[in-house]
């Protein structure tokens, strides 16, 4: 029998962060193993839209990964096959009022000076890019930087050309740790020894900290998306309201919608987004679906008399300062974070996936890791233990 090799590293989670941390990890020469309780992209990864987004960020760390991921996705696109449906379609935002326009336009330049091309266009500029748009906006912007993937086939293919092990279906139990240190993850099945363990379990993220004796305050953010029928191409790039942009950037736990509208090479038109913490609640929510739909109609009449085929929903994996934890926890030595990342993780994977090789090589990483240090939320209060009487 030949001699199996030791690993490296054991990622936890199939979604398109794990996945791109397995890839770039094999590029840096490192052995991996991937473990999932569930498929891969079985859950956030699976249920987003593909969104590759540098129009909904402000200056600062998310906008510099933004950016580094949107240059190493155009890489992965012409490296992998077809089946990524990399569309670099493009982002619009629409102002409603001059209010709005004003507010974008300092909002736009504050990106130009991180190196986003963002074009403002005017009210007949706006029905020329989109011909089926309602009149009466004020005017908006296109981010040609914006782009699409089909989300699940981007995580299976990543994790297919990283060569990494993969034990689907086998939920974490235990990370192994032994003198306060990383040696591996233990499932009900098997155990996995290896220096370096990556926490990429999106909304379980918390747990899986847990599990290694220290904290990360993941909590699930639920949104919804509307699927209509096969349309002619009535919307050639995403296009979203301005308030999406605040919806974004809110701590809110009620819900908010604003209307995301894309098309997709199938046909359908997808229909985002809603945001609200419940939990893990998967009830459907008929007030998050009537405000997308009306939503979506006012951007685009056309879609008013569309038939919805199926709505669905996943859960955002939320951090309270809306920056993913990427990084070395400097509280349980080879254990390494890359969640966190809210509804922006497919487009952050791949600058995540590199952040995170170079963590586990030694090597210097293309940005400062500082903002998204996992140790930078206060530790829980401790919770009283009960006595008996």
């Amino acid at each position: 029998m030949p001699k199996r090799h030791p690993l490296d590293v054991v990622i936890i989670g199939a979604g398109v962060v794990g996945a791109a941390c397995a890839y770039y990890a094999a590029r840096a020469g490192l052995r991996a193993a991937v473990v999932d309780r569930g498929p891969v992209a079985g859950g956030t990864t699976g249920a987003g839209e593909g969104n590759l987004l540098v129009s909904d960020k402000e200056a600062g760390p998310e906008l510099d990964l933004a950016l580094l991921s949107a240059g190493l996705w155009r890489d992965l696109a012409a490296a992998l096959p077809e089946e990524l449906e990399y569309e670099p379609k493009g982002g619009l935002v629409i102002a409603p009022d001059e209010a709005a326009l004003k507010a974008l336009r300092a909002f736009a330049e504050g990106q130009r000076a991180a190196g986003v091309e963002a074009v403002e266009a005017d009210p007949a500029e706006l029905r020329e890019l989109e011909p089926h748009l309602a009149p009466g906006r004020a005017g908006g912007f296109l981010y040609p930087q914006d782009a699409q993937v089909q989300p699940a086939q981007a995580a299976a293919r990543l994790l297919a050309a990283s060569g990494a092990e993969l034990h689907l279906g086998e939920e974490a139990v235990e990370v192994v740790t032994a003198g306060g240190a990383v040696r591996g993850v233990r499932t009900a099945r098997r155990e996995l020894a290896a220096p370096a363990v990556v926490n990429a379990a999106g909304t379980w993220g918390g747990r899986i900290a847990e599990l290694a004796g220290t904290s990360l305050p993941v909590l699930p953010r639920r949104g919804f998306v509307l699927v209509t029928e096969p349309l002619p191409r009535v919307v050639r790039h995403k296009v979203y309201a301005a308030d999406y942009i605040a919806d974004v950037a809110s701590g809110s736990a009620a819900l908010q919608s604003s209307a995301v509208v894309e098309g997709t090479p199938a046909g359908p038109v997808l229909i985002g987004a809603t945001r609200e913490r419940v939990g893990f609640d998967r009830s459907l929510s008929p007030e998050a679906l009537r405000r997308l739909a009306g939503q979506a109609a006012a951007l685009f009449p056309a879609l008013a008399d569309a038939r919805i085929l199926r709505a669905y929903h996943g859960f955002r994996p939320y951090l309270p300062d809306h920056l993913p934890a990427i990084g070395p926890d400097p509280r349980v030595p080879g254990l390494v974070h890359a969640c966190g990342h809210e509804g922006a993780g497919i487009g952050l994977a791949p600058a995540t996936g590199v952040l995170v090789a170079a963590a586990l090589t030694g090597a210097e990483p293309p940005l400062p890791l500082h903002p998204f240090r996992p140790d930078r939320f206060p530790e829980p209060a401790a919770q009283p233990k009960e006595t008996g009487r």
